[in-house]
């Protein structure tokens, strides 16, 4: 998928670009001019072909990177060793080859990444500058993933974001963000339940996708960035809000997190503090604004 803009700009390649993220951001560098925008997915590039896909990224020479692949099974992560090595492939060892070839062609490289490398103990929030202590094989994968990236010599950029949500992905291997599930869910019924528990802050695709370009655009010093929307809630919480905009006869029930338990453990509190750029606006109006686009 390529979004041509006029000749001489600077060129933009977008990795993921069928993704809940990547399809954002592939719209949002699209309507600025100045910008060749290059939106490529597995049918585009196969990154696990190392050899193949430093090729043919050499061969456009984008000035800019962004990497919106990333593994996000949580579970299946931690109790399968092909999958944890998928994790590995996908979010750890992808990004530093990347990172690598973005400073061999001198190309700005920005690469997301998760609230998950936190432990979830500090109930205060954490900033950009808070020492990584992930609990999960994933979010061990995850943090790997950015130091291997800030390791890199360039100019690289980690993003961290949480809960991510916002038009379907394109792809069919994109997955549905909580507030469509929970739309799903309360199908035909006024009743539904949702975990009072991980609290965090909702990110908007996008949002995040506006805040992505602006960040490069201002010329911010490289390293690592909080990008999730403002306010901080429960799954619990946050369905309340979708159900009071979209169906106020829905009741949400709260239930604790040990009534789903799952294999991989989850922050308990995760806030990511943004002590660097300006705020984005509160994901409750994000959510206003997602419900009235779909």
């Amino acid at each position: 998928m390529r979004v041509s803009m006029e000749s001489h700009k600077s060129t933009v390649l977008i990795l993921g670009a069928q993704g809940m993220l990547g399809q954002e951001l592939v719209r949002v560098f699209g309507e600025n001019t100045r910008y060749d925008v290059l939106g490529w997915d597995r049918e585009e590039i196969d990154l696990t072909d190392f050899t193949f896909s430093e090729r043919k990224i050499r061969e456009v020479a984008p000035s800019h990177i962004l990497n919106a692949v990333a593994y996000n099974a949580v579970d299946a992560c931690e109790t399968s060793e092909e999958e944890y090595a998928q994790a590995q492939l996908l979010n750890t060892e992808i990004p530093r080859r990347l990172a690598h070839i973005a400073s061999q062609i001198d190309a700005t490289f920005v690469h997301y990444s998760t609230d998950y490398v936190f432990d979830g103990t500090n109930t205060a929030g954490y900033s950009e500058v808070a020492k990584p202590y992930p609990l999960s094989r994933y979010g061990m994968t995850k943090y790997r993933g950015e130091q291997a990236v800030l390791a890199a010599v360039g100019q690289s950029y980690v993003i961290r974001l949480s809960k991510l949500f916002g038009k379907p992905a394109v792809s069919t291997a994109g997955k549905q963000s909580f507030f469509e599930k929970m739309l799903l869910v309360a199908e035909g019924k006024t009743e539904v339940s949702a975990v009072d528990g991980e609290r965090s802050c909702f990110t908007y695709a996008p949002d995040l996708a506006r805040a992505t370009r602006e960040l490069l655009e201002d010329r911010s010093s490289p390293g690592i960035y909080h990008l999730a929307n403002s306010g901080v809630a429960t799954w619990y919480e946050a369905a309340q809000e979708l159900f009071r905009l979209v169906r106020p006869d829905v009741i949400v029930r709260p239930v604790s997190p040990d009534a789903f338990p799952r294999p991989a453990e989850r922050p308990e509190y995760s806030e990511l503090l943004n002590i660097k750029r300006p705020l984005l606006r509160d994901y409750r109006e994000a959510l206003q604004e997602f419900i009235s686009e779909r």
